[in-house]
């Protein structure tokens, strides 16, 4: 039985339909496909790199597969190893080739330093997003607002290695040292456009009713903001923090200009420091294919650091809707 309709030319839009809706289907499969191989080729050859010494072991030199790992007592080094060789890289250990050297210990101080970089960047960005987020909702009328908002945007675009730059001759320059702190201060020039924009919009969904019983309260619009309108709107603002936080936990580029890396576990924030996104770029320049594969496991680390995060938010968000 077909639909009776008195609409002038039914029949066409009912065809523009179906193919609007082809179309949409299309370019969904186009995005989520190469997110798909991605993961997925990062989790088969990054998975097998994995094991309890990868999480728990810093770095160690590469030794010769059937060495069993004996290391020199003074040096710290493979026990035959060849040192340097004529243009300055690192030599395979003699009587091994690089296919035949197997990779040491672990990332254990690259998931240190990012995690203490990153929380120390959260740490710096969220009191000025959150501000930044609080002036842009409550005053939006007015050109210092615009002006800000339109920084926001800017810096959000900005390319990651230009924060970097920006984060060495700011502090690496000033304090002739890479440290930690210099890689976290980078990375919060990149989370406090994320957390600003993001606590704006939260803020703007808070009822005007909210403010006013505040108001009739007698409390003046400064505390009423930051004792009934900012926790009314909490959990939107923890989300923006969440994705500040995943955003700068990937980041490489301000990273290669500030932090310099470390092969050792270390906690002090004014010295050199590891980082998972560093680690896996030191890595995949390895001469060695056992380091490559470690390149691979740390991506794989990372990944699901990030992945974590965003569904982390994911869960807040869908509270939120579910609470409203």
């Amino acid at each position: 039985m077909s639909l009776q309709t008195t609409m002038t030319n039914y029949g066409g839009r009912r065809v523009i339909d179906r193919a609007m809706r082809g179309c949409t289907v299309v370019a969904t499969a186009i995005a989520i496909i190469p997110l798909v191989l991605i993961i997925g080729y990062v989790l088969v050859v990054g998975g097998s790199a994995l094991s309890v010494d990868f999480f728990t072991q810093t770095y160690k030199p590469p030794v010769p597969a059937d060495s069993g790992g004996a290391v020199d007592p003074v040096t710290g080094l493979p026990a035959d190893f060849a040192g340097v060789d004529a243009s300055g890289d690192t030599a395979a250990p003699a009587g091994g080739t690089a296919e035949t050297i197997a990779a040491q210990g672990g990332v254990l101080h690259g998931i240190v330093g990012t995690l203490m970089i990153t929380v120390v960047g959260l740490l710096f960005a969220l009191p000025i997003g959150i501000m930044a987020g609080i002036f842009l909702a409550e005053y939006p009328n007015n050109s210092l607002a615009t002006a800000i908002r339109f920084c926001c945007d800017v810096l959000s675009g900005a390319p990651s290695i230009v924060i970097g730059v920006v984060g060495y001759t700011l502090l690496v320059r000033q304090t002739h040292t890479y440290s930690g702190l210099a890689g976290a201060v980078a990375i919060t020039f990149l989370m406090v456009p994320t957390i600003a924009r993001t606590s704006e919009e939260m803020l703007k969904l808070v009822p005007h009713a909210v403010r006013e019983a505040a108001m009739a309260m007698g409390a003046p619009k400064w505390y009423g903001t930051l004792t009934v309108v900012l926790p009314t709107a909490l959990t939107g603002v923890v989300t923006g923090a969440l994705l500040a936080f995943a955003r700068g936990a990937g980041e490489t580029a301000p990273l290669l200009l500030t932090i310099q890396g470390n092969s050792n576990l270390s906690f002090d924030l004014l010295a050199p420091m590891a980082a998972l996104p560093l680690l896996t770029y030191k890595y995949i320049e390895s001469p060695f294919p056992a380091e490559n594969q470690l390149a691979w496991g740390t991506a794989f680390v990372l990944m699901l650091l990030v992945l974590g995060v965003n569904l982390l938010v994911r869960v807040v968000t869908a509270r939120i809707k579910g609470g409203a």
